[in-house]
């Protein structure tokens, strides 16, 4: 990871205390033949589900599809929605809304933002995954009906 990068990540961290905002956005799991799609940012260390910030006049479904295509060229099918969950971390209201996708492709056209992205199997998931995809991972798998919610 590039020192820049993680300077930069920083400085945007530090206006986070400044304005503590409000922030919407959105992680999918990608799940294919018993294995799910991570990523390794280039600002940040471990490795998480896909995602990111919704835009302005953006739906949560829109912003969940550009995601996707943005940081592995994944063309989506039909998503599930799995949950809304919340975060309070660095200085932040976050609100993230959880996909679910079964149906994609990925073309592996990353943008800057990703060092790295693979398929784990379910069974073998990296030591670093960030805790809250790791939960987000073990209540897919638990099968559970309906919309969930709570702390992410």
């Amino acid at each position: 990871m590039s020192a820049f990068k993680k300077f930069l990540y920083r400085i945007y961290r530090l206006q986070w205390v400044v304005t503590r905002p409000i922030t919407l956005g959105v992680r999918v799991l990608l799940v294919k033949d018993g294995q799910v799609l991570l990523v390794k940012p280039t600002y940040q260390n471990g490795w998480y589900l896909i995602g990111g910030g919704v835009k302005r006049n953006e739906t949560l479904e829109q912003a969940a599809r550009r995601e996707a295509k943005e940081e592995v060229g994944a063309e989506l099918g039909q998503l599930e929605l799995s949950g809304i969950f919340t975060l309070f971390y660095e200085s932040k209201n976050d609100h993230i809304a959880v996909f679910t996708c079964t149906d994609f492709t990925v073309t592996g056209k990353t943008d800057f933002e990703i060092e790295q992205f693979r398929f784990f199997p379910f069974n073998s998931l990296p030591a670093d995954i960030a805790p809250g995809h790791q939960r987000r991972i073990q209540e897919y798998l638990g099968n559970q009906p309906g919309p969930k919610y709570g702390y992410w």
